[in-house]
């Protein structure tokens, strides 16, 4: 089994993209529809806005999570494991990853959207320390959307 490096990548690489098909195909399977309509801009996650994270197990990439900047606050953004990755910790390495990626920036918070059909997330982010604040975002207001927040 390879070792599994996490490093910075460009939101709009190639290889990143491709992967990003799977997060939104995954969504999609457990949502409907497109999976995630949230706009994201092409700076969104280039310094000092903000900063994408792949984990690459030295054949592809098999995770990845970025954050970027929501007023004073960090917000999670694109947080997934594929399939070939997942059951190895590496949700809670790319977690980790992002909110001191985020504490250095000097964001004091981190805050995310995700939904009630995403069990193993929201055990994730809820054994991290995360809590749950009023809704906000794009999402804000739907049904079935859970906001959570963690001081870094």
């Amino acid at each position: 089994m390879q070792e599994i490096k996490i490093r910075t990548a460009d939101f709009g690489e190639p290889v990143v993209r491709a992967l990003l098909v799977d997060v939104l195909d995954e969504l999609s399977e457990r949502y409907g529809g497109s999976g995630d309509d949230t706009p994201i801009g092409d700076d969104d996650f280039r310094p000092p806005n903000g900063v994408f994270f792949v984990a690459d197990d030295g054949e592809r990439l098999i995770g990845c999570a970025g954050w970027r900047r929501h007023g004073a606050d960090a917000e999670l953004k694109r947080m997934f494991t594929a399939r070939a990755g997942r059951g190895r910790g590496l949700g809670r390495r790319m977690l980790a990853t992002i909110e001191e990626s985020a504490r250095q920036a000097g964001c004091a918070r981190l805050i995310l959207e995700t939904g009630d059909r995403q069990p193993e997330a929201i055990a994730l982010y809820e054994s991290a320390g995360y809590v749950r604040i009023e809704d906000f975002g794009y999402y804000q207001g739907e049904e079935g959307v859970l906001s959570y927040a963690k001081m870094l």
